[in-house]
């Protein structure tokens, strides 16, 4: 049966310890009594016994409390995740050394799974870092700790610039049906989703940009498309044509003769459309450089030398494939000349996370603005639709933009937009150099 009834250590130390104490010294008192001796010694004997058991009790409460304290002093530093840092054991043998080997075992096993998963950690960050889409963490406090490089695709700055920004800064904002951005010239997805790190809650955002992943399908169809109608077409074009030969030259009327040469040459000339249009999935890789922009300019020059063609370069190198980009400049130029633009201006200018090129002329401008860049899709009447297409995906390639614009008065203008750092760029394949 619990006589006493204890909430703490401490109160059950002092009780087991005073009670027993008083309770020998009184019976050592009442023997002493018995022996003869007088009340003055008996006095002072019970003093002596009381300081010596005193002295002891407390010794003896010390070293429990101060064991108890060295494991909560081991535990606080579990908790802070401190592994190096260990208690000495009072009693290093028995139970209480037990303990103390057992924890700091413990505190070894944690650094060792802390480590790893640090090592995990700074792997999927690494990761993370090399998408081409961008990525966001907010921590329990609702503040931006986390970006990838390809942050600078929505906010054209380091993310670095905007640590702690709230998503209220950042133009975000969660509804009931997710999280919603909205940015001119492009719409996005948002992926969302929660994890825990250093025992806390974390948001995950990761950004999709509808409007390129509905142009890549789109671009895909039309690839496929053209594969399937050119080995149909070439497989019936090609006897056509040879038939169309070998009747020619057995014929007497120079009429008959005219008509199949006619078929023969339109079969050529179907199969040569054909072939180029072919030529839009086949694409080479990117020769990535920097290049000095006043010898690409002085060609373009040349090129168009009865165009009044201004430039205005504030760039003295870019970054990019200089054959390939020559090529689309060559296309949009041109492009602006057959939209009879007496005046076309070239601009190049370095920003501070990207290069940006413009076309600018004072042509008749563009009718239909939402197709242009479709494969196949054209605004004149004897174009192939191949042009805009291409300049389209050789700008993507080099992971940039390119946005066709009427002017307020009259005219176009093209605007591209290139980054600055080489990692940004995609190191998948690009097109063949074609134009219309």
């Amino acid at each position: 049966m619990q006589i006493f009834k204890f909430n703490s250590l401490k109160s059950y130390l002092i009780t087991y310890l005073i009670v027993p104490s008083v309770a020998i010294a009184i019976l050592g008192g009442f023997l002493l009594l018995s022996f003869g001796w007088s009340v003055q010694s008996v006095f002072i004997s019970a003093v002596c016994w009381g300081l010596v058991a005193y002295f002891f009790s407390i010794r003896f409460y010390r070293n429990i409390n101060t064991t108890f304290e060295r494991a909560l002093t081991h535990i606080d530093a579990l908790r802070a995740e401190d592994y190096n840092q260990f208690s000495k054991p009072i009693f290093p043998q028995g139970i209480v050394g037990t303990f103390h080997r057992e924890t700091k075992a413990l505190s070894l096993y944690l650094q060792a799974m802390k480590s790893q998963y640090d090592q995990h950690a700074f792997l999927v960050y690494q990761l993370i870092d090399q998408l081409d889409i961008p990525v966001l963490v907010f921590n329990q406090d609702n503040k931006l700790s986390y970006a990838n490089s390809a942050f600078s695709y929505l906010y054209h700055e380091p993310w670095q610039l905007y640590r702690l920004a709230s998503p209220k800064l950042l133009n975000l904002k969660k509804t009931e049906e997710g999280w919603q951005f909205s940015q001119k010239g492009r719409k996005w997805q948002i992926n969302h989703s929660e994890f825990i790190d250093a025992g806390e809650n974390h948001q995950l955002l990761v950004f999709t940009n509808v409007e390129s992943v509905m142009q890549e399908t789109q671009s895909n169809a039309w690839q496929q498309m053209i594969r399937v109608i050119g080995h149909e077409v070439n497989n019936s074009l090609t006897p056509v044509a040879s038939l169309a030969e070998s009747l020619s030259e057995r014929m007497d009327s120079e009429r008959n003769k005219q008509a199949l040469a006619l078929i023969s040459e339109r079969c050529y000339h179907l199969q040569d459309f054909i072939q180029r249009y072919a030529s839009v999935s086949k694409l080479p890789n990117l020769n990535l450089k920097a290049f000095h922009t006043q010898p690409l300019v002085s060609r373009l020059q040349g090129i168009f030398g009865d165009t009044q063609l201004t430039t205005d370069i504030r760039a003295e190198t870019l970054l990019a494939d200089e054959s390939a980009l020559e090529q689309v400049l060559i296309n949009l130029i041109k492009n602006a000349v057959e939209a009879d633009a007496s005046e076309i201006t070239l601009s190049i200018e370095e920003l501070n996370t990207q290069f940006q090129i413009k076309v600018v002329d004072n042509g008749h401008g563009v009718a239909n603005l939402d197709n242009l860049f479709v494969p196949l899709f054209t605004t004149k009447p004897d174009g192939q639709g191949i042009g805009l297409s291409f300049c389209s995906k050789i700008i993507k390639q080099h992971n940039g933009e390119i946005h066709l614009t009427n002017n307020a008065t009259e005219g176009a203008t093209v605007t591209i937009s290139l980054p600055k750092n080489i990692s940004e760029v995609k190191s998948s394949s690009v097109l063949e150099s074609i134009s219309d």
